[in-house]
């Protein structure tokens, strides 16, 4: 009888030690993600709820002084991405990952003495801090995978070890992001677990990243992936400032300007998206209404994402290939747009973060993960550095000022729906930028 599991992930046996390792490596930063979050999010919102913040005699709201919150959190990228380019000169593979679990270790302990008695710089630092955990956490655990599978293996395993981050988002967003709000909820009664103690968590969960990297590297080196530098010798030139050296690999590549592309983009219709979400569900609901939409929405999104990574995603990329699977996030946040601006009700306005988020962070992320597989190491490292860690946060603060504009202009709800025109429109440059990416992915690799 055939293996309905090998066919929906056709993974070799040889492969599934490596794959089992980065499965769970995955699983343990997006654990860890999950508990840092609602922590940043409660401490600086709760801080600033009754007395908002004042900047230069401007009384912010605790929503408006986050917004400025994201947008500092672009300077902070860009200067990850100066530290992460320079390291990753000299570091490779699980060598990054010791690096940054080190320097977030020491973090932690620094901030259990003053989390659960906050100031000013308490609470602006760790809200910046948790937003550099997943930049460069991430970034790092995927350029290590990057690195160590060829472009035909990573169609096959990319789909086993998304479901780590799957299921560490569904992990982390139903039992410990529930606990961790019961914590806050608690803290001035003393019967839960204090915020400090999540920090020690995530101290534990960093040691166990180290070992489980270790592991993986170990494999790695035992079997290495043929480097695309090997055929490719006249890249290699002399390193520049590593503020710029990822932006000039990008602006050189075509290919590199298409994944640029589609991680832009993505965020600017991702934020449009959530905001006629919010909108829909704080038109039609009130009070406790509104949470409980929220929650079901989110848990259904969870869900829905998690399925798609364990039957679709390896399924889709190894039977049809990359621009396929590419394709399948657009399809849906286009189906959600439209479908809202016909029907501009409560469930299609939910549906518009399933659309978006049940798909973003399986199938999408593990094909566009995918498409660096066939590039060189310093494209990897440096240029995916840039792409990831600053476009990424350039175009989310784009984004936040979209939003900003957004909240004056379209003050009464019937016209929100109208926000899918633009959403529409910009999403034909996507499905370009997809496309190309797609059929150079396509060529690379053959």
């Amino acid at each position: 009888m055939t293996n309905p599991f090998k066919e929906i992930m056709n993974i070799r046996r040889s492969e599934l030690p490596l794959a089992s390792l980065m499965f769970f490596y995955f699983f343990l930063v997006i654990t860890s993600f999950w508990i840092l979050k609602p922590i940043k999010k409660s401490l600086f919102i709760g801080y600033y709820d009754l007395a908002g913040f004042n900047l230069l005699s401007w009384q912010m709201t605790a929503s408006q002084a986050e917004l400025l919150a994201k947008v500092m959190n672009m300077i902070v990228a860009f200067l990850a991405v100066i530290v992460f380019t320079f390291l990753s000169r000299r570091f490779k593979r699980q060598q990054l990952t010791y690096i940054f679990s080190v320097f977030f270790m020491v973090s932690y302990v620094i901030y259990t003495s003053v989390i659960d008695n906050p100031s000013d710089l308490t609470v602006w630092t760790f809200y910046l801090f948790g937003d550099l955990f997943s930049t460069l956490m991430v970034a790092t655990f995927f350029a290590f995978l990057n690195d160590s599978v060829t472009p035909d293996s990573a169609k096959r395993l990319y789909g086993l070890i998304g479901l780590g981050g799957v299921i560490g988002g569904v992990f982390g967003s139903s039992f410990v992001n529930l606990r961790i709000r019961q914590a806050v909820e608690a803290a001035d009664g003393g019967t839960s677990i204090a915020m400090s103690w999540w920090l020690w968590i995530c101290i534990l969960i960093a040691l166990v990243i180290i070992i489980t990297a270790f592991s993986a590297g170990r494999l790695v080196r035992k079997n290495p992936p043929r480097q695309v530098e090997e055929s490719r010798p006249e890249q290699k030139k002399k390193a520049g400032s590593p503020a710029l050296e990822g932006a000039k690999l990008v602006f050189k590549s075509r290919y590199l300007l298409a994944i640029a592309g589609i991680v832009g983009l993505y965020e600017i219709i991702s934020t449009v998206a959530d905001f006629q979400f919010t909108a829909t569900i704080a038109h039609y609901l009130d009070g406790a209404a509104i949470g409980r939409q929220f929650s079901l929405i989110y848990t259904i999104t969870n869900w829905v994402s998690m399925f798609v990574q364990l039957f679709l995603t390896s399924f889709i990329m190894t039977r049809f290939g990359l621009t396929a699977a590419l394709m399948i996030l657009p399809a849906a946040v286009a189906m959600g747009s439209g479908a809202f601006m016909v029907f501009p009700i409560l469930w299609t306005g939910s549906f518009l973060n399933t659309a978006d988020n049940g798909f973003s962070y399986s199938i999408n992320q593990s094909a566009k993960e995918t498409l660096y597989v066939p590039t060189t190491r310093d494209e990897k490292y440096k240029a995916k550095a840039f792409i990831d860690m600053f476009v990424q946060r350039f175009a989310k603060a784009i984004a936040v000022g979209l939003s900003l504009v957004i909240t004056l202009i379209f003050t009464d709800f019937s016209t929100i729906r109208w926000l899918s025109a633009f959403t529409l429109i910009v999403m034909v440059v996507w499905i370009y930028a997809v496309r190309y990416a797609g059929r150079r992915f396509k060529e690379i690799e053959e």
